[in-house]
């Protein structure tokens, strides 16, 4: 399993050691001895997945606030996607800056993102399916989000006139805005 750090290197982009034969393939995508030798330990509590049936669906950019705050590792099943990590943390250095990141079924990357971060990814391809580990319980009163187009983020999305997007997501707060972050 290869893991390096992205531009945001608390994130980190990992890439599980693919073993092919003539039936096909076998992955680990989760060993915690693996993870923890990278500082990647975590105790996951809650798996979810997502289809998205359009190309061009954006879902986020989501975080939850502590207690319940959130790391996720996310891959994808089937399709690509874009995948968007904003560092949310006050005082961080890179507070406000994002990483995104190209996941896809083929390539079997995953993105490890961790509490401090609001995260989301627009769909690349139709019926892309997501899957994603998480630490914490979702806490629909702990729940919260930054508009996923806010021009001062700067994410350079690739459907941004015909996205499909949440009723949610399309009201929430530009990062300025927003008053519960880390």
């Amino acid at each position: 399993m290869q893991v390096t750090p992205t531009s945001l290197p608390d994130v980190q982009l990992v890439v599980p050691k693919r073993f092919g034969d003539a039936r096909g393939y076998f992955v680990e995508t989760w060993n915690d001895r693996t993870f923890a030798r990278h500082g990647l330990e975590r105790r996951w509590v809650q798996d979810n997945q997502s289809l998205s049936a359009t190309p061009g669906t954006v879902r986020g950019l989501h975080y939850q606030l502590e207690p319940d705050a959130q790391t996720k590792l996310l891959r994808v099943l089937r399709g690509r996607i874009l995948d968007v990590a904003v560092d949310i943390r006050r005082g961080s250095p890179t507070f406000g800056r994002h990483v995104a990141v190209e996941l896809s079924a083929d390539g079997l990357e995953q993105l490890f993102v961790p509490a401090g971060f609001a995260h989301g990814f627009c769909t690349l391809e139709p019926d892309t399916i997501v899957a994603y580990k998480v630490d914490a319980f979702y806490s629909h009163e702990r729940e919260r989000a930054i508009l996923w187009n806010d021009p001062a983020l700067g994410i350079d999305w690739p459907a941004i006139a015909g996205a499909v997007v949440s009723d949610k997501d399309a009201v929430a707060p530009p990062l300025a805005a927003a008053v519960d972050l880390f």
